[in-house]
């Protein structure tokens, strides 16, 4: 036994021996390909020029959308150029212990190297000032371990060759400060119209909260609020640093920053160019942009974009006369794949008079009346049909004032109206829906569930909708605050029978050998609404008979074309929406005020139908006519309250509202023994009760 563990004893030490010696190999063969890593000397890397960014093109891959290097903004000064303001904000916030480390953070690397290896990626790099002009001026851009490993030692090489100065100085002319922007003297006029020199402490901190992301924090795009939110944190790094006082840190933080009128440039479609951008920084870096030389064939149609363009801007301008009314935006979606074909974020990018540069599209706004066939679909999985009946009555929703205060509005009362004023005694949900009558609307939503239909409407892709808590009634009379990508994206599924395809504005990606990095071609999507509830929904918005009685059908309809198509206007006339659709196009047009102030009273088809009208019409001249598919329902198997049946009294002689006859939370099931134990029985049967005995009813 002694001899047997003797023998293994010393044949574990051979081994050991072995892998210690490999280990010398290993290390001695890495310092040896360390030192071959040779430091370029300082013209070459301040003659290092970006050569390689991202070329955005139409669906076509012939129409150049955008190049991100063929207009490239820079102009090189010396480091006693550039404020210490800018100089104090960027490195407390990109690198605090620049002037103490060699190059590179232990910490951060060790913290990155986990992350590494644990998400088997090499995506984290922990990266110092000095890393970062190592990767923007040496190194190329592929996120590989050997790369990182070089940007490690190079910058510890460059850390002994270079002051820090020096480094400070490649840094801020080569930083990225969106679109072509690069260089932070060309960032200073650009935004500010004054050179580096002069930059104050909060337009430094501006400077340097835009750098992590220079896309989505870009003070000409839509996330000013977050850019705002950034600058105050840098500001407190600044005072966290010690380079500022607490007394400049609260001052910087008040003052009101303008920042210069975005100069035009050759770009095509910005507001959906930059809305690519963001996406491909959102999910490659910002490093992608500027270095990988990638082929960008987007989802844009090149010539519908160029229609309504010219559409937008001759309609919106009309509109700002008549109607007070100084932006647009429209969106167009393929719903059978979810692609953007259209993306006009407003009249005119670069028109500094109505925040141009805003991307209304992608804004959250009220839907008004756009919202209700959400409350609908939910009305019809649970039950109720086309065909099933409410009485359009003045009444009084609020179980905090009593039923009959029919027309006390006044909170905590709610008794709204219609559009019109008009109330119009039962009426079919095919109607109702159709001629978007408000009273209806608020007790389908109320039988379909607010939660629900919340559930719903986020299924199918509204996401900005809250909690079920943060929304009453109303909420179906547009309430909550959607976006319009989002609303003609999630009415493209009723277009495709209840099937999802989520919005996709990239077709492929391919790097300069060809290779592809991204290919969305090809879209399964998913099922996330009934099919015969979406072909209801279909028929009730396609339906000009339904619709007649609203007066639009002449900028609503289109003969021998199946259009659906659904308008909105918000109470406080700040919103007006149209959006329709064809099973194989959606078109959404949205029209107001960037500053959220109200239009002149008028409902959306005569705001918005036109432009809508005009667009539609040169849109289905490029597309397949199709037809939506309608599939036969046997309700005859329901309880005749279901399929309108609202003339049978109930067991006491008299005519009843649908929550008589029907139990909200089982409304195929029996009907309820005692109904007034629905808190909204005796408020919607109150109206109803004087209405029969005036229309001659027992």
């Amino acid at each position: 036994m002694k001899h047997i563990l003797k023998r293994s004893g010393k044949h574990l030490l051979t081994v050991l021996l072995w892998l210690l010696g490999l280990l010398f190999i290993a290390v001695g063969l890495f310092f040896v390909w360390a030192a071959t890593l040779k430091v370029p000397d300082m013209a070459a890397i301040e003659n290092q020029k970006i050569e390689q960014s991202v070329k955005l093109y139409d669906r076509t891959g012939t129409v150049v959308l955008y190049d991100l290097n063929k207009n490239t903004q820079r102009t090189v000064v010396p480091i006693s150029q550039i404020s210490t303001n800018i100089q104090n904000a960027t490195i407390s916030i990109e690198d605090p212990g620049f002037y103490q480390n060699h190059g590179i953070e232990l910490k951060a690397i060790a913290r990155a190297i986990f992350i590494n290896l644990t998400s088997l990626s090499a995506s984290q790099g922990g990266s110092t000032l000095t890393q970062q002009v190592v990767k923007n001026t040496i190194l190329t851009n592929d996120k590989t371990i050997t790369r990182k490993l070089k940007e490690w030692i190079l910058s510890l090489k460059i850390e002994r060759v270079l002051t820090k100065q020096q480094i400070l100085e490649l840094y801020f002319n080569q930083a990225p400060y969106g679109g072509s922007i690069y260089g932070v003297e060309q960032a200073s006029e650009t935004f500010f119209g004054i050179h580096a020199s002069d930059v104050t402490i909060p337009e430094a901190a501006y400077l340097a909260a835009v750098l992590p992301a220079p896309s989505y924090y870009s003070p000409y795009g839509n996330h000013k609020a977050e850019l705002d939110a950034r600058k105050n944190l840098v500001l407190d790094k600044m005072f966290a640093s010690g380079y500022i006082t607490a007394d400049q840190r609260d001052q910087a933080k008040k003052v009101a920053v303008t920042f210069m009128p975005q100069k035009t440039s050759s770009i095509t479609s910005p507001h959906f160019v930059f809305y690519v951008q963001q996406y491909l920084e959102n999910k490659y870096g910002t490093d992608v942009l500027q270095q990988s030389g990638w082929n960008v064939v987007t989802t844009l149609d090149a010539d519908l974009q160029t229609k309504a363009e010219e559409i937008v801007q001759a309609h919106a301008a009309t509109n700002q006369s008549s109607f007070n009314a100084s932006n647009t935006g429209m969106i167009a979606i393929d719903p059978s794949n979810g692609q953007i074909l259209v993306m006009v974020g407003s009249r005119n990018y670069f028109d500094t008079k109505i925040d141009g540069n805003f991307n209304i599209t992608l804004a959250s706004r009220q839907p008004g009346s756009a919202f209700k066939p959400f409350a609908y679909a939910e009305a019809f999985i649970k039950g109720y049909t086309p065909d099933t009946t409410l009485f359009d009555l003045q009444t009084q929703f609020s179980t905090a004032c009593k039923p009959e205060d029919t027309t006390n509005d006044t909170p905590p009362c709610y008794s709204p109206v219609n559009y019109d004023g008009l109330f119009r005694g039962p009426m079919t949900l095919r109607d109702a829906i159709a001629q978007s009558i408000n009273i209806p609307s608020i007790k389908v939503l109320y039988l379909a569930g607010i939660s629900d239909t919340l559930k719903l409407a986020k299924a199918m892709g509204v996401s900005t909708l809250g909690d079920p808590n943060q929304y009453g009634l109303t909420l179906v009379l547009g309430g909550g605050e959607v976006t319009l990508l989002d609303m003609s994206s999630a009415y493209g599924i009723f277009a495709q029978d209840g099937v999802k395809h989520a919005p996709v504005s990239v077709l492929k990606i391919t790097d300069a050998a060809g290779t592809v990095i991204e290919d969305n071609t090809q879209s399964a999507g998913s099922q996330v609404l009934p099919q015969s509830v979406a072909q209801e929904i279909n028929d009730i918005l396609s339906d000009p008979v339904a619709r007649a009685p609203l007066g639009e059908n002449d900028l609503l309809s289109f003969p021998g074309h199946d259009v659906a198509v659904k308008t909105g206007t918000t109470n406080n006339y700040r919103d007006a929406w149209t959006i329709g659709y064809t099973p194989n196009l959606v078109v959404g047009i949205w029209a107001g005020n960037n500053n959220n102030t109200p239009m002149v009273k008028k409902v959306s088809g005569f705001i918005v139908g036109p432009m809508w009208h005009e667009f539609m019409q040169y849109a289905l001249a490029k597309f397949p006519n199709q037809s939506f598919s309608r599939t036969e329902t046997n309700n005859s198997t329901l309880k005749p309250s279901l399929w309108g049946a609202w003339k049978q009294p109930g067991a006491d002689g008299q005519i009843h509202e649908l929550l008589y006859w029907v139990d909200k939370n089982d409304p195929t099931g029996p009907q309820p023994i005692d109904p007034t134990q629905d808190p909204q029985y005796l408020y919607w049967d109150y109206p109803v009760h004087r209405w029969a005995v005036q229309n001659g009813y027992k």
